[in-house]
This record gives C-alpha cells, sequence and structure tokens, in this order.
C-alpha cells in the first residue's frame, strides 16, 4: 500500500468498518496518531466549516480489529463547536475521542507561544529510521534528529527533538496529518532507557493552533519531554511543534505507560 493510499485511512466515512493493516499499526494496534486524525476527521461533519483547535482520544484497547468511527455533535455555538466519537468493534468501545472545533472571531489579543530553539535545517540533520518491525507505521515518516539524544541509548535526559514530515510529502500537513505527525516520534522516556520496552498511549491530546493553516512547507519540529515518570511506568509526555519558520504550530500532553517488550 502506497503512502497515499494508506493516509485514505484518515477520510473513512462514518459507520464504515475499519480494518488497519499492519503496516499503520504502533504499539500493538493502529498507531495513536493515526486513530485520533481519523476520529477527528469524523467529527468534522458536525463542525460547520470549524477549524480543529483540540482533539483528545483514550484509548482502552488496540484498535487491532475492525472498527466503526460513531459519532455525535455535543455543542453548537457561534464561537465553538464541540463533538465527540468512538472507535466500536466487537469488544465493545475501543477509543473515546472529542473534539473542539472554533470559528472565525473578529477579536485581535496579543499573542504568546514558546519559542522555537535554536537548531539546524532539516537537510542538515542526520536520517533516523524507526525499525519497522518495532513500529510498522515508522516507515510513513521521515525524521531528521536534532541533537545527541536517542531512542534507547541510555542517555541522561528524557527528551527528544526532531524535524519530521510525512514521508515523500513536499506539501504542508493537514490538521488530521498533523495529529500523526505530533504522535509519530519515539517516545521521549526512551531517551533514558538502554532496554527495548513498549510505551504505548493510554491518553493524548493535541492542541492545534492558526499557524498551522499558514505552513507553506511540510516539515515540522517537534521537541518531546516526559514531564514525569512514576516507578509503575506511568509516563507523562509534553510535546511542542513549529514550522521551518518558527511559528509555534500546536502542543500535545500523552499520557503513557511502560509495559515489558513482549
Amino acid at each position: 500500500m502506497g503512502l497515499d493510499a494508506s493516509f485514505d485511512l484518515l477520510r473513512v466515512p462514518s459507520g464504515e468498518a475499519v480494518v488497519p493493516p499492519r503496516e499503520l499499526w504502533g504499539f500493538g494496534g493502529l498507531h495513536g496518531g493515526l486513530a485520533l486524525g481519523l476520529l477527528a476527521e469524523g467529527m468534522r461533519e458536525h463542525a460547520a466549516g470549524g477549524a480543529l483547535r483540540s482533539a483528545t482520544a483514550r484509548f482502552h484497547r488496540s484498535l487491532s480489529d475492525a472498527f466503526q468511527v460513531r459519532t455525535s455533535l455535543d455543542r453548537a455555538g457561534r464561537t465553538l463547536t464541540e463533538a465527540s466519537a468512538q472507535a466500536v468493534g466487537e469488544r465493545g468501545v475501543l477509543v473515546d475521542a472529542s473534539a473542539v472545533f472554533a470559528h472565525a472571531r473578529e477579536e485581535a489579543w496579543p499573542p504568546f507561544a514558546p519559542a522555537m530553539p535554536a537548531v539546524p535545517r532539516p537537510e542538515e540533520c542526520e536520517v533516523f529510521e524507526i525499525p519497522p518491525e518495532f513500529v510498522p507505521v515508522g516507515r510513513y515518516s521521515e525524521i531528521r534528529a536534532v541533537g545527541s539524544n536517542r531512542p534507547y541509548a541510555g542517555g541522561t535526559e528524557p527528551a527528544l527533538t526532531a524535524w519530521i514530515r510525512p514521508a515523500g510529502r513536499d506539501t504542508p500537513p493537514d490538521a488530521a496529518l498533523f495529529l500523526f505527525l505530533m504522535d509519530a516520534l519515539a517516545p521521549s522516556y526512551a531517551a533514558v532507557l538502554d532496554t527495548l520496552l513498549f510505551v504505548p498511549t493510554v491518553e493524548l491530546s493535541v492542541r492545534i493552533g492558526p499557524a498551522l493553516d499558514a505552513m507553506t512547507t511540510p516539515w515540522v519540529l517537534l521537541h518531546a519531554r516526559t514531564h514525569s515518570a512514576s516507578p509503575g511506568g506511568w509516563i507523562d509526555e509534553h510535546i511542542d511543534a513549529w514550522s521551518e519558520d518558527g511559528a509555534h504550530l500546536g502542543s500535545a500532553r500523552q499520557l503513557r505507560l511502560a509495559l515489558p517488550a513482549r
């Protein structure tokens, strides 16, 4: 399956059966960012033209078998629209999601955003390849690592920084692809590990800024850092994203759980 055909999964209409191919799996099932993108696109039918500003998914089970997307309108107003979605399979609700869509406003409040770190341009950074036998969906993103931290390299700082884009694409990502990219790096916690662990997502929440609509290049700079990690393996991860011109595109938080590799 080619890249474009694979990402057509994000456009499957609500109610139709989805069978996630193994090449789009992350840790044990459909990649979390792709799943959130699919559900967000389903919720867009309730958005009345609003722009996606927030999307959150809670993963109860892996999306490894056939499922359907079911959506509902929660609230419709002049400023925003709220919607919900579920991925439902034979075992019941597998993923719950919600989204906020914003409608155009005339106000012009003072903006604020975190500054992009000083980094080399994408073409100046080395390619980092995710082993497809570990995370099959990794072949659909091109990652250019920044700095010395690498996953499972036994470092001292639980953080990863990299340029990323959908593999082979020269056009800016839309909101659905941006959700995929925000979950496309290895877990930042893996930078301090030297033993292979699965670190799947339990909850993923992405906030999208209006600068995404003004992008002119495909590259997104991601900086992911583990904010905290418990002895039991519960990990709170924070992620920020910028375009090549330094505009802050959005942020994400992930609740992850470290599990022994199997």
